[in-house]
């Protein structure tokens, strides 16, 4: 088959692509909240996120009829394990494609901050206007039901990500700009939100196995995991620095709504972020359809209009979530420590330890993992206390 045919370098592409999202937009956001040692976390965050990935490789290699995330929850924990995977799977792209209307909506706002709509005696602010402009604009994309064009165009995330960088640090270079931002080396209070945004960054694992299994040589995998996290958060360090050395405490949520829009390289950051979301909306929520779909009655699972009114339902149930939350951040801060702990780094762990019965023989990697599965409850359950909290002080 063509896709067991993949070689190293596209496979790391694809690792890279994976890893490469909305998230880094946070990154200096995140860094501001919790100071300068927060690094370290974001070093660690990656280095787990890392480990976890290769847990599950390990688990796919033990049964060769695994090939999805709720496969190797379905091997360890039977049907109850796979519908607890892939609600969280579900629910994990849900917010971030609702986290691609917030962008778009914030980031045209920024663009043009004097437009509005106004539907006879209606009248919506910019932000929302954006937001519903956006919904319209991608609502093409969910009539189709080949989206492999799409595909090629979302591989484009990589260098956006990359272009972005470059152009927060030719804005840094600028004159009368520069790199003058006074941080905090740690702020307390702050950790649960720089925590729960550092980990939205690598919430890629349910991309995983279907990476794995698309290699042509599936022992090269661990090489395409290391080369993979250590690009992506070196790029996430970079813009995380960049960012906070050049606004400080005055970073915004998105670091791109602090950009000059005056400036040619603020337009080419704004606009290359911008591209990201209308290609991979469609393909984002299509795994969420495909499963509303298969728990549909047997007469419509085959229905295309079916098919078109789930994804049109998603759409404008997105939009509306969009318009509620107040922050990209907000969002961002709650998918991260609510649902990207659980899918990225308990569940990899604990369908690692019921496969192998690692929890029969106290060690090293028991104890590893042990750690791993206990410091994502608590960033879990403190993150998403500390998501709700501000989520409701800014409505």
């Amino acid at each position: 088959m063509e896709n067991k045919q993949v070689s190293f370098l596209k496979t790391c592409i694809n690792g890279i692509n994976a890893l490469s999202g909305i998230g880094i937009l946070s990154i200096p956001y995140a860094l501001s909240a919790g100071g300068w040692l927060s690094l370290i976390l974001l070093i660690l965050i990656a280095a787990a996120a890392c480990f976890t990935g290769l847990l599950m490789r390990r688990c796919m290699d033990r049964n060769p009829n695994v090939t999805s995330y709720s496969d190797i929850a379905s091997h360890a924990f039977g049907r109850r394990g796979k519908l607890v995977a892939s609600f969280f799977t579900s629910l994990e792209l849900y917010f971030v494609a609702t986290g691609f209307l917030i962008m778009e909506g914030d980031s045209l706002h920024k663009l043009s901050p004097n437009f509005a709509l106004k539907l006879g005696s209606l009248s919506i602010d910019g932000r929302h206007s954006f937001v519903i402009l956006s919904g319209i604009l991608i609502l093409p994309t969910m009539w189709l039901s080949n989206l492999g064009v799409m595909s090629y165009v979302s591989a484009c995330g990589v260098l956006s990500s990359l272009v972005v960088v470059v152009c927060v640090l030719c804005v840094g270079v600028t004159k009368g700009v520069g790199f003058h931002g006074k941080g905090s080396l740690i702020n307390l209070q702050g950790v649960p939100t720089a925590l729960s945004l550092y980990a939205f960054c690598y919430g890629a694992h349910a991309l995983f196995p279907s990476i794995y299994n698309s290699m042509r040589k599936k022992n090269q995998f661990s090489k395409v995991m290391f080369v993979s996290f250590v690009i992506c958060t070196i790029t996430n360090l970079s813009m995380a620095v960049l960012g906070y050395l050049i606004y400080g405490q005055n970073v915004q949520s998105q670091v791109t709504l602090n950009l000059p829009t005056q400036k040619l390289s603020s337009k080419i950051a704004i606009y290359s972020i911008l591209a990201g979301p209308i290609a991979k909306y469609a393909l984002t929520i299509t795994p969420i359809a495909t499963a509303i779909e298969s728990v549909l009655p047997d007469r419509y699972q085959d229905s295309k209009s079916i098919g078109i009114l789930v994804r049109m339902s998603l759409l404008i149930s997105t939009v509306v979530m969009a318009m509620v939350f107040p922050s990209f951040q907000s969002l961002t801060s709650l998918s991260g420590a609510a649902l990207i702990v659980i899918v990225s780094f308990f569940l990899p762990c604990a369908c690692y330890l019921k496969i192998f019965k690692v929890y029969q023989k106290w060690g090293i990697e028991l104890a590893g993992i042990l750690t791993i599965m206990l410091m994502s409850v608590v960033v879990g359950a403190v993150g998403t206390y500390s998501s709700i909290a501000q989520t409701v002080k800014h409505n």
